[in-house]
């Protein structure tokens, strides 16, 4: 399984590379329609002139999530004792041996990492099959509406040979539904969020988990914003994206790492606290003898607990009276008294 692993990891990454830095997979070519003022905003330049660059946005995305699981896990390790005493695991065969806290940390920003190069696909494969313009497409294109013959705002274009443009540009300008860096902000966030939501336990203060878990998803948020502010995507764009990204972060926390092991984790705590004796069984209450009048010839019934009468009476039942004796005809002479009931014959 773990060379199936890698192997599909590899996968991911080779695949991602062709949707962002090939033609391997041709853009559809959509039209437009004649003086669309919804594709006629200016040009913002290319990415690395937005505030938030791709130098600036992809260490982001990353290295942000990763120093949080860092932090996490270690600070789990050092205040929870019961991971010191836990043996090896064996991973592969003889050959791979790993601690409890490093498998722990290796499968989490495995999936992590996986994760993104899934959202890369998704969001490529997306934009790649509808072909959206962006707001400043038209900009690029820039059209000869007299040689094309448009007379109104209703008329549709769909000549792939239209555009007088960058052709390199219009590419890029084609894909823009959803938007990859919403797609890949949102993932970052919702999966580092999660994370600090099910795993990490502060104490003294229940101001401490929301306020991080903000500060987590507010890059996101201004993020989308900027995409839209600065005519990049439009807001159905960063919607989609934001929902992308999303859905597969929780996929993935819920379905495959089965919510970070919190369940089973709190489990092994209670586990512990139980044999470190911090758990102790209830002391029973003692009941006089007065109160229960069906055990008065016991002799320990004081250390019987108050919240079980009905177990009580299971153990003690109530004797029932002797019933009358009666007379079993034995023979037409002799009446033998007995405790049965017979009728006449």
């Amino acid at each position: 399984m773990l060379y199936f692993q890698l192997v599909l990891m590899a996968g991911t990454v080779i695949l991602s590379y062709h949707f962002e830095y090939t033609d391997t997979f041709p853009v559809h070519s959509q039209g437009f329609f004649c003086y669309d003022s919804t594709l006629s905003k200016p040009y913002p330049g290319p990415e690395s002139a937005s505030r938030v660059p791709p130098r600036l946005l992809y260490p982001l995305i990353t290295v942000l999530p990763v120093l949080t699981i860092l932090l996490g896990e270690v600070s789990t390790v050092l205040i929870n004792p019961r991971w010191r005493s836990r043996e090896k695991i064996i991973s592969c065969g003889d050959c791979c041996f790993f601690n409890p806290l490093l498998r722990r940390i290796v499968r989490i920003l495995g999936l992590f990492s996986f994760g993104l190069f899934c959202t890369v696909i998704f969001a490529g494969a997306v934009q790649t099959v509808t072909g959206n313009q962006a707001p400043h497409f038209l900009s690029l294109c820039r059209p000869n509406y007299t040689a094309l013959g448009c007379k109104s705002h209703m008329q549709y274009i769909s000549s792939p040979y239209a555009c007088n443009g960058d052709p390199d540009l219009i590419h890029e300008a084609r894909k823009a539904f959803p938007s990859k860096p919403a797609a890949l902000g949102a993932y970052s966030a919702v999966y580092t969020t999660m994370y600090v939501t099910l795993v990490l336990k502060v104490k003294g203060s229940r101001l401490v988990k929301p306020s991080l878990c903000l500060a987590l998803l507010s890059p996101s948020w201004l993020l989308c914003l900027l995409r839209v502010a600065e005519y990049r995507n439009h807001w159905r764009d960063v919607l989609a994206g934001t929902i992308t990204g999303a859905a597969i972060a929780v996929f993935l926390v819920t379905c495959v790492l089965n919510n970070f092991g919190s369940s089973s984790a709190e489990e092994g705590d209670l586990i512990q606290k139980e044999q470190e004796g911090v758990i102790e069984a209830e002391n029973p209450v003692p009941i006089p003898c007065e109160k229960l009048s069906v055990i008065k010839s016991t002799s320990n019934c004081d250390i019987i607990p108050q919240s079980h009468p009905k177990r009580i009476l299971e153990v003690h039942p109530p004797m029932s009276p002797a019933p009358p004796p009666c007379l079993v005809p034995v023979t037409p002479d002799v009446l033998i008294p007995s405790n049965c009931i017979s009728s006449q014959v």
